[in-house]
Formats: structure tokens, sequence, C-alpha cells
């Protein structure tokens, strides 16, 4: 009998808090999304799984020198997967759409709105005091507002690592949701008439543009905001490597196996972080319903920038390409291209908004480098 209970006060279901149910329920659901309803898979489902581990219970792979603490300790904290992502991402990323049109970095930077707008909000909440958020903790749930996961993992690591699990969450989830939230703000601050807008053929974009743009990216925003340069400099190698044509091995290996991998890592390295005692508390609740009204805000502010330039040009720009200016590449641009095929059957507006979508990623990296510049 003292065996047995032994056995049993030694279980995990004889230790476990009432949070840490909650967190085990709420992780089975980011599982559920990746798997189930295919919302960002290739993150949910790893940190979904790396929540489970951090909240059984008599298991230390998440804490002290446990498998995903190290994980969290080498490429976390130190700021490298999300770099390493950010080279990824660069070398997957056609930058030709926002080179044929230089315009559409206006709707990118205007959709980074949203970020500078939930910092205002977060240092609001405390100011009433509903919340405590310090500068810093409000630099990194700004960053939400941008829709770029892996800014937004590397600016929390960097400004709030206590609030890095529910902040990976909330920017992860929101991309996945892109198709659910964008749409209904898009057409409450268009017209028809705007939704059906066609655009003109872009140009053909030469090699050299595209060999020398991510040199020229580089230099020019690190000589002037160095503390960007960490995020936007693998973004430009990345890219450098895919456009140069010399190095296809190695662009091969970083828009496939290297990101896979680091992917990986960096998915059960965030999950470590959902454990009850860090994710259960009002600061969470406040930081998700922050999250959404960034993206709200950066989809809209994107949206009437759009706006505000198809009455100024004079070549036609269709408003729903400004939603692409959130980072989310390249979902944001197949909604934007969606809504407007439902408005008008012959209106292909993807590659317009690829420009738009491009150049949010650059603008909420140079966002990312104010705000750690600014709050350091």
């Amino acid at each position: 009998m003292e065996l047995v209970t032994e056995i049993w006060q030694g279980s995990g279901l004889y230790q476990m808090s009432g949070g840490q149910a909650v967190m085990l329920l709420i992780c089975l659901l980011l599982l559920y999304l990746g798997i189930v309803k295919k919302f960002e898979p290739l993150l949910l489902v790893t940190i979904g799984f790396g929540g489970l581990l951090s909240n059984i219970p008599g298991v230390e792979i998440a804490t002290g020198d446990g498998l995903l603490h190290l994980f969290y300790v080498v490429g976390i904290t130190t700021g490298a997967f999300p770099l390493i992502i950010f080279m990824g991402v660069g070398a997957l990323t056609d930058f030709g759409p926002l080179l044929a049109n230089p315009r559409t970095l206006f709707l990118g930077a205007a959709a980074q709105f949203g970020i500078f707008a939930t910092l205002l909000g977060a240092l609001g909440l405390t100011y009433l005091g509903w919340a405590d958020f310090s500068v810093r903790d409000a630099a990194a749930i700004g960053i939400i507002g941008g829709a770029d996961g892996p800014t937004a993992i590397y600016v929390a690591g960097k400004l709030a690592p206590d609030l890095l699990g529910a902040i990976a969450v909330a920017a992860y989830s929101y991309m996945a949701l892109v198709p659910l939230i964008q749409p209904p703000i898009m057409k409450a601050l268009t017209t028809e008439a705007e939704r059906k807008i066609e655009m003109v053929q872009l140009r053909e974009v030469s090699k050299t543009e595209r060999v020398l743009f991510p040199i020229v990216l580089l230099l020019l925003v690190a000589l002037v905001l160095p503390s960007a340069a960490p995020l936007i400099g693998m973004l430009a190698f990345g890219n450098l490597m895919r456009e140069c044509g010399v190095v296809d091995r190695l662009s091969d290996t970083t828009q496939n196996a290297l990101i896979n991998i680091v992917t990986i890592f960096l998915g059960l390295a965030v999950g470590s972080k959902l454990s009850a005692e860090q994710f259960l508390d009002m600061s969470t609740l406040f930081i998700l319903g922050l999250g959404i009204v960034a993206f709200g805000i950066g989809t809209a502010s994107g949206v009437l920038m759009g706006k505000l330039m198809n009455r100024l040009s004079k070549q036609a720009i269709n408003p729903l390409i400004g939603a692409a200016g959130v980072s989310a590449v390249p979902m944001a641009a197949r909604v934007a291209n969606k809504v407007g095929l439902d408005a008008n059957p012959h209106n292909i507006l993807l590659m317009h908004a690829m420009g738009p979508n491009v150049a949010g990623v650059i603008g909420s990296a140079i966002a990312a480098g104010i705000m750690i510049m600014f709050t350091s």
C-alpha cells in the first residue's frame, strides 16, 4: 500500500496544479489549430508540443539543464534563431515586385503604424493602473502589430524575455488568422469600386537591380540605424544568396534544410516558456488583446495609405494591397488578391500585393531596431 501511495504521489497527475492543467489544454488547442486547421503549422505544432513538455509536472526538460531550456538559452537569449530564420526568409523572398513598384514601400511603412500605436496602448494601460508594463515590455508587445513572428521573438528576447511566450503565441496566432481578421477591415474601409481597381502589369526587374538591392538596403539601414542591422543584415544576406546566382547550394540549404531545422528548435524553445506561472496572468490577456488591436490598426493604416496614394497617383492603385503591408509573407498578399478577385474576377493583385508585403518585412525590422535603440 505504501508503494502504491509513493507511486501515486510521484506521478504527474498528483503533482499537477490547476494552472498546469489549463496550460495543457491551451497547448492541445495550439496543436489542434496547427494540425487540423493548418494555422501556421510549422510553428504552432512545435510551440504547442514544447508547451506540453514544459507543463507536465516533474519533467525538467524546460528548466535548468533541460534540453528545451538549452535551446532557449542558445537560440533565443542570444537572438540566433530569429536571425537565422530571417536569413531563410530573405532567401525565400522575391523583392522583384517591390523593385518594380517602389511606391509600395509607403504601404509597408504605413502598416507599421500599428506597432507604435500599440506601444502607446500598453503604456496607457499601465498609466491607468490596469497593467504593469515597462517601456521595454510595451515595445516588445507593440512588435506583434508587424505580424512578423521572428522579429517579435527577437525583440521580446532582447527587451521582455518574461513575456516571450505570450508575445510569440499572439504573433503567430494572429499571423495564422490573417484570412479571418483582415477581410472585414479591408471591406469596411474600401468601396466596391475601389476593390475592383485593376493595376497595370509590373515592369521586368533586371538581375543587376536584384543583386544590388540587398547590399544597398543593408548599408542604408545599418549606417542610419545600427540596432536594426542584425535583422536587416540576415534578411539581406539570405536574399543576396538567392539572387547572385553563384551560391545556389548555400541558397538551397538556407531555404530548406537550415530554416527547417532552426524552426524546430525555435518552436520548442518558445514552447518552453508557456509554463503556467509565466503565461496565466492578466498581462497575457492584455498582450493578446493589444496584439489583435495592433494587427487591426496595421491593416487599416495600410489600406488607408493605399486609398490616399490612389487619389494622388496618376496610375491606379488598388487600396487592398495596402493591407499586405503587414509582414505575414505571403499570406497577407494572398488575402489581398482573394478580396480583389471577389470584387472583380479579372483583378489579379497577387504580385502587386507582394511589393508592400516584403516592404512590411523590412519595415518591421526597422521598427524593431528603433524599439531596441530607444529602450535599451
